[in-house]
């Protein structure tokens, strides 16, 4: 099969390999390593411990933050490792490092099944699971990151290892949740479940300015929703839509919409039938990787009328979004896997994307801004969902225990921080160094 595609400045290929989700990033790594299995990972780590080159690694590239390339340092591209297979049968499927939540989607739902994956289906399937991994299925079937079953890791030490319940128990644990702070995974086997390939998705629109109570009777339902349910709010250009995404027989979330009818006459009323595909590409953006991009995030352990009126009040030119979590998501105990804040009931994202930019600075005060007016209701923050939050958002990601327990892990297994582009669990040796 050949060893890896080696990429460097003004090679072909190059710039297209560089390039992530958000356009802000614009980094030039020294060289560009398009692996395609464990070993090409192995040989990656040791051609940039050989050469002192700072180690990031790309799955989809989704991470705002612009994580995965690394100016000046040594790229792990997994883009080349995007398989999936799939037991029917078994309900089980093992999907490569590099794969999309696109392709394992497309694997699965020719036999009705499903784990759960994200809403933008160009996203990286390691990121998003690694992080947590939220989705519309995760109040039925819980987080990404609790439907794997065991991962294929490249440590630090260019060791390949499996975690698993019976094997490496402690990486286990840190990996489903702790995000690539501990390995490059380059094959995660997931649990499936028998999901159909039906969904219904109600919005209701509503003048922003007017729809406090509305929201407030939206909340109360979201809150006693059953799990098939997930409810959703965003706002943006002075309208808030109110409604919930239903995986399964759409006459049966029918029967749950006439619940909304409660909230008043809307500007608008859509009801929506789609196929599962369809819904996990409904979110995908048709720009790619062409705009800038900003967002924060915040977990809300409920959501009072205080925070409505909060979020109602977000600058119209950003987007703000309510999700609900719960379900199974809080069924797990909260040691069980390194994903903190089961106990949240609803996620905050506020985000931005332009293309100009003269508008970078503008935007992002915008998106603060907007933040900040949710922050004195939140506890705890998505770790897939912070941008530039440092330390601080590590800190608000992970409870202190689950946080002592990630910092004894990666001393572990990478003492020298050699993965420390993303939202760095330092270990002990490193604690408040500004960088590594």
């Amino acid at each position: 099969m050949g060893g890896p595609e080696i990429l460097r400045p003004d090679e072909p290929g190059y710039d297209e390999a560089r390039r992530v989700w958000n356009a802000m990033i614009d980094r030039r790594p020294a060289a560009i390593v398009r692996c395609r299995g464990a070993a090409d990972v192995v040989g990656a780590l040791a051609l940039a411990r050989r050469d002192g080159l700072e180690v990031g690694v790309r799955c989809g590239g989704h991470s705002v933050a612009g994580h995965a390339v690394p100016d000046g340092g040594l790229m792990i591209d997994l883009t080349p490792m995007g398989g999936v297979r799939v037991d029917p049968e078994g309900r089980r499927a093992w999907v490569q490092g590099g794969a999309l939540l696109g392709a394992l989607d497309a694997a699965t739902q020719p036999f009705g099944l499903a784990t759960t994956a994200g809403n933008v289906s160009h996203t990286g399937v390691g990121g998003l699971t690694l992080g947590g991994g939220m989705g519309w299925l995760a109040r039925a079937h819980g987080l990404a990151c609790d439907n794997v079953v065991s991962f294929e890791v490249v440590t630090a030490s260019g060791d390949v290892v499996r975690a698993s319940a019976t094997e490496n128990t402690e990486l286990y644990w840190g990996l489903r949740g702790g995000g690539g702070n501990f390995g490059v995974v380059t094959e995660f086997e997931f649990r499936l479940h028998d999901v159909g390939t039906e969904t219904l998705t109600v919005e209701l629109d509503f003048p922003a300015s007017a729809a406090a109570g509305a929201m407030a009777l939206w909340r109360d339902l979201a809150l006693a929703a059953p799990r098939r349910a997930t409810f959703e709010a965003t706002v943006t250009g002075g309208v808030v839509t109110l409604g919930f995404v239903w995986v399964g027989d759409p006459d049966e979330g029918r029967g749950l919409a006439r619940g909304l009818e409660a909230l008043g006459a809307p500007v608008e009323q859509r009801e929506i039938e789609r196929s599962y595909l369809a819904l996990q590409t409904c979110g995908d953006t048709p720009q790619g990787h062409a705009q800038r991009r900003y967002w924060k995030g915040h977990y809300l352990p409920a959501l009072p009328d205080a925070a409505i009126e909060a979020f109602l009040a977000q600058d119209p030119s950003m987007a703000a979004s309510l999700q609900t979590y719960g379900g199974a998501i809080a069924d797990v105990p909260a040691d069980a896997t390194a994903f903190g804040h089961r106990g949240t009931a609803f996620e905050y994202v506020g985000a931005a994307r332009w293309t100009d930019p003269v508008e970078d600075a503008t935007r992002t005060t915008t998106v603060r801004a907007g933040a900040s007016g949710i922050a004195p209701f939140a506890r705890g923050a998505y770790v897939n969902a912070l941008s530039d939050d440092g330390d601080a958002g590590v800190g608000r990601a992970y409870p202190a225990a689950s946080l002592a327990r990630l910092t004894a892990l990666k001393d572990a297994v990478d003492p020298d921080n050699v993965f420390h582009l993303n939202q760095n669990i330092r270990p002990s040796r490193h604690a408040g160094a500004a960088a590594r």
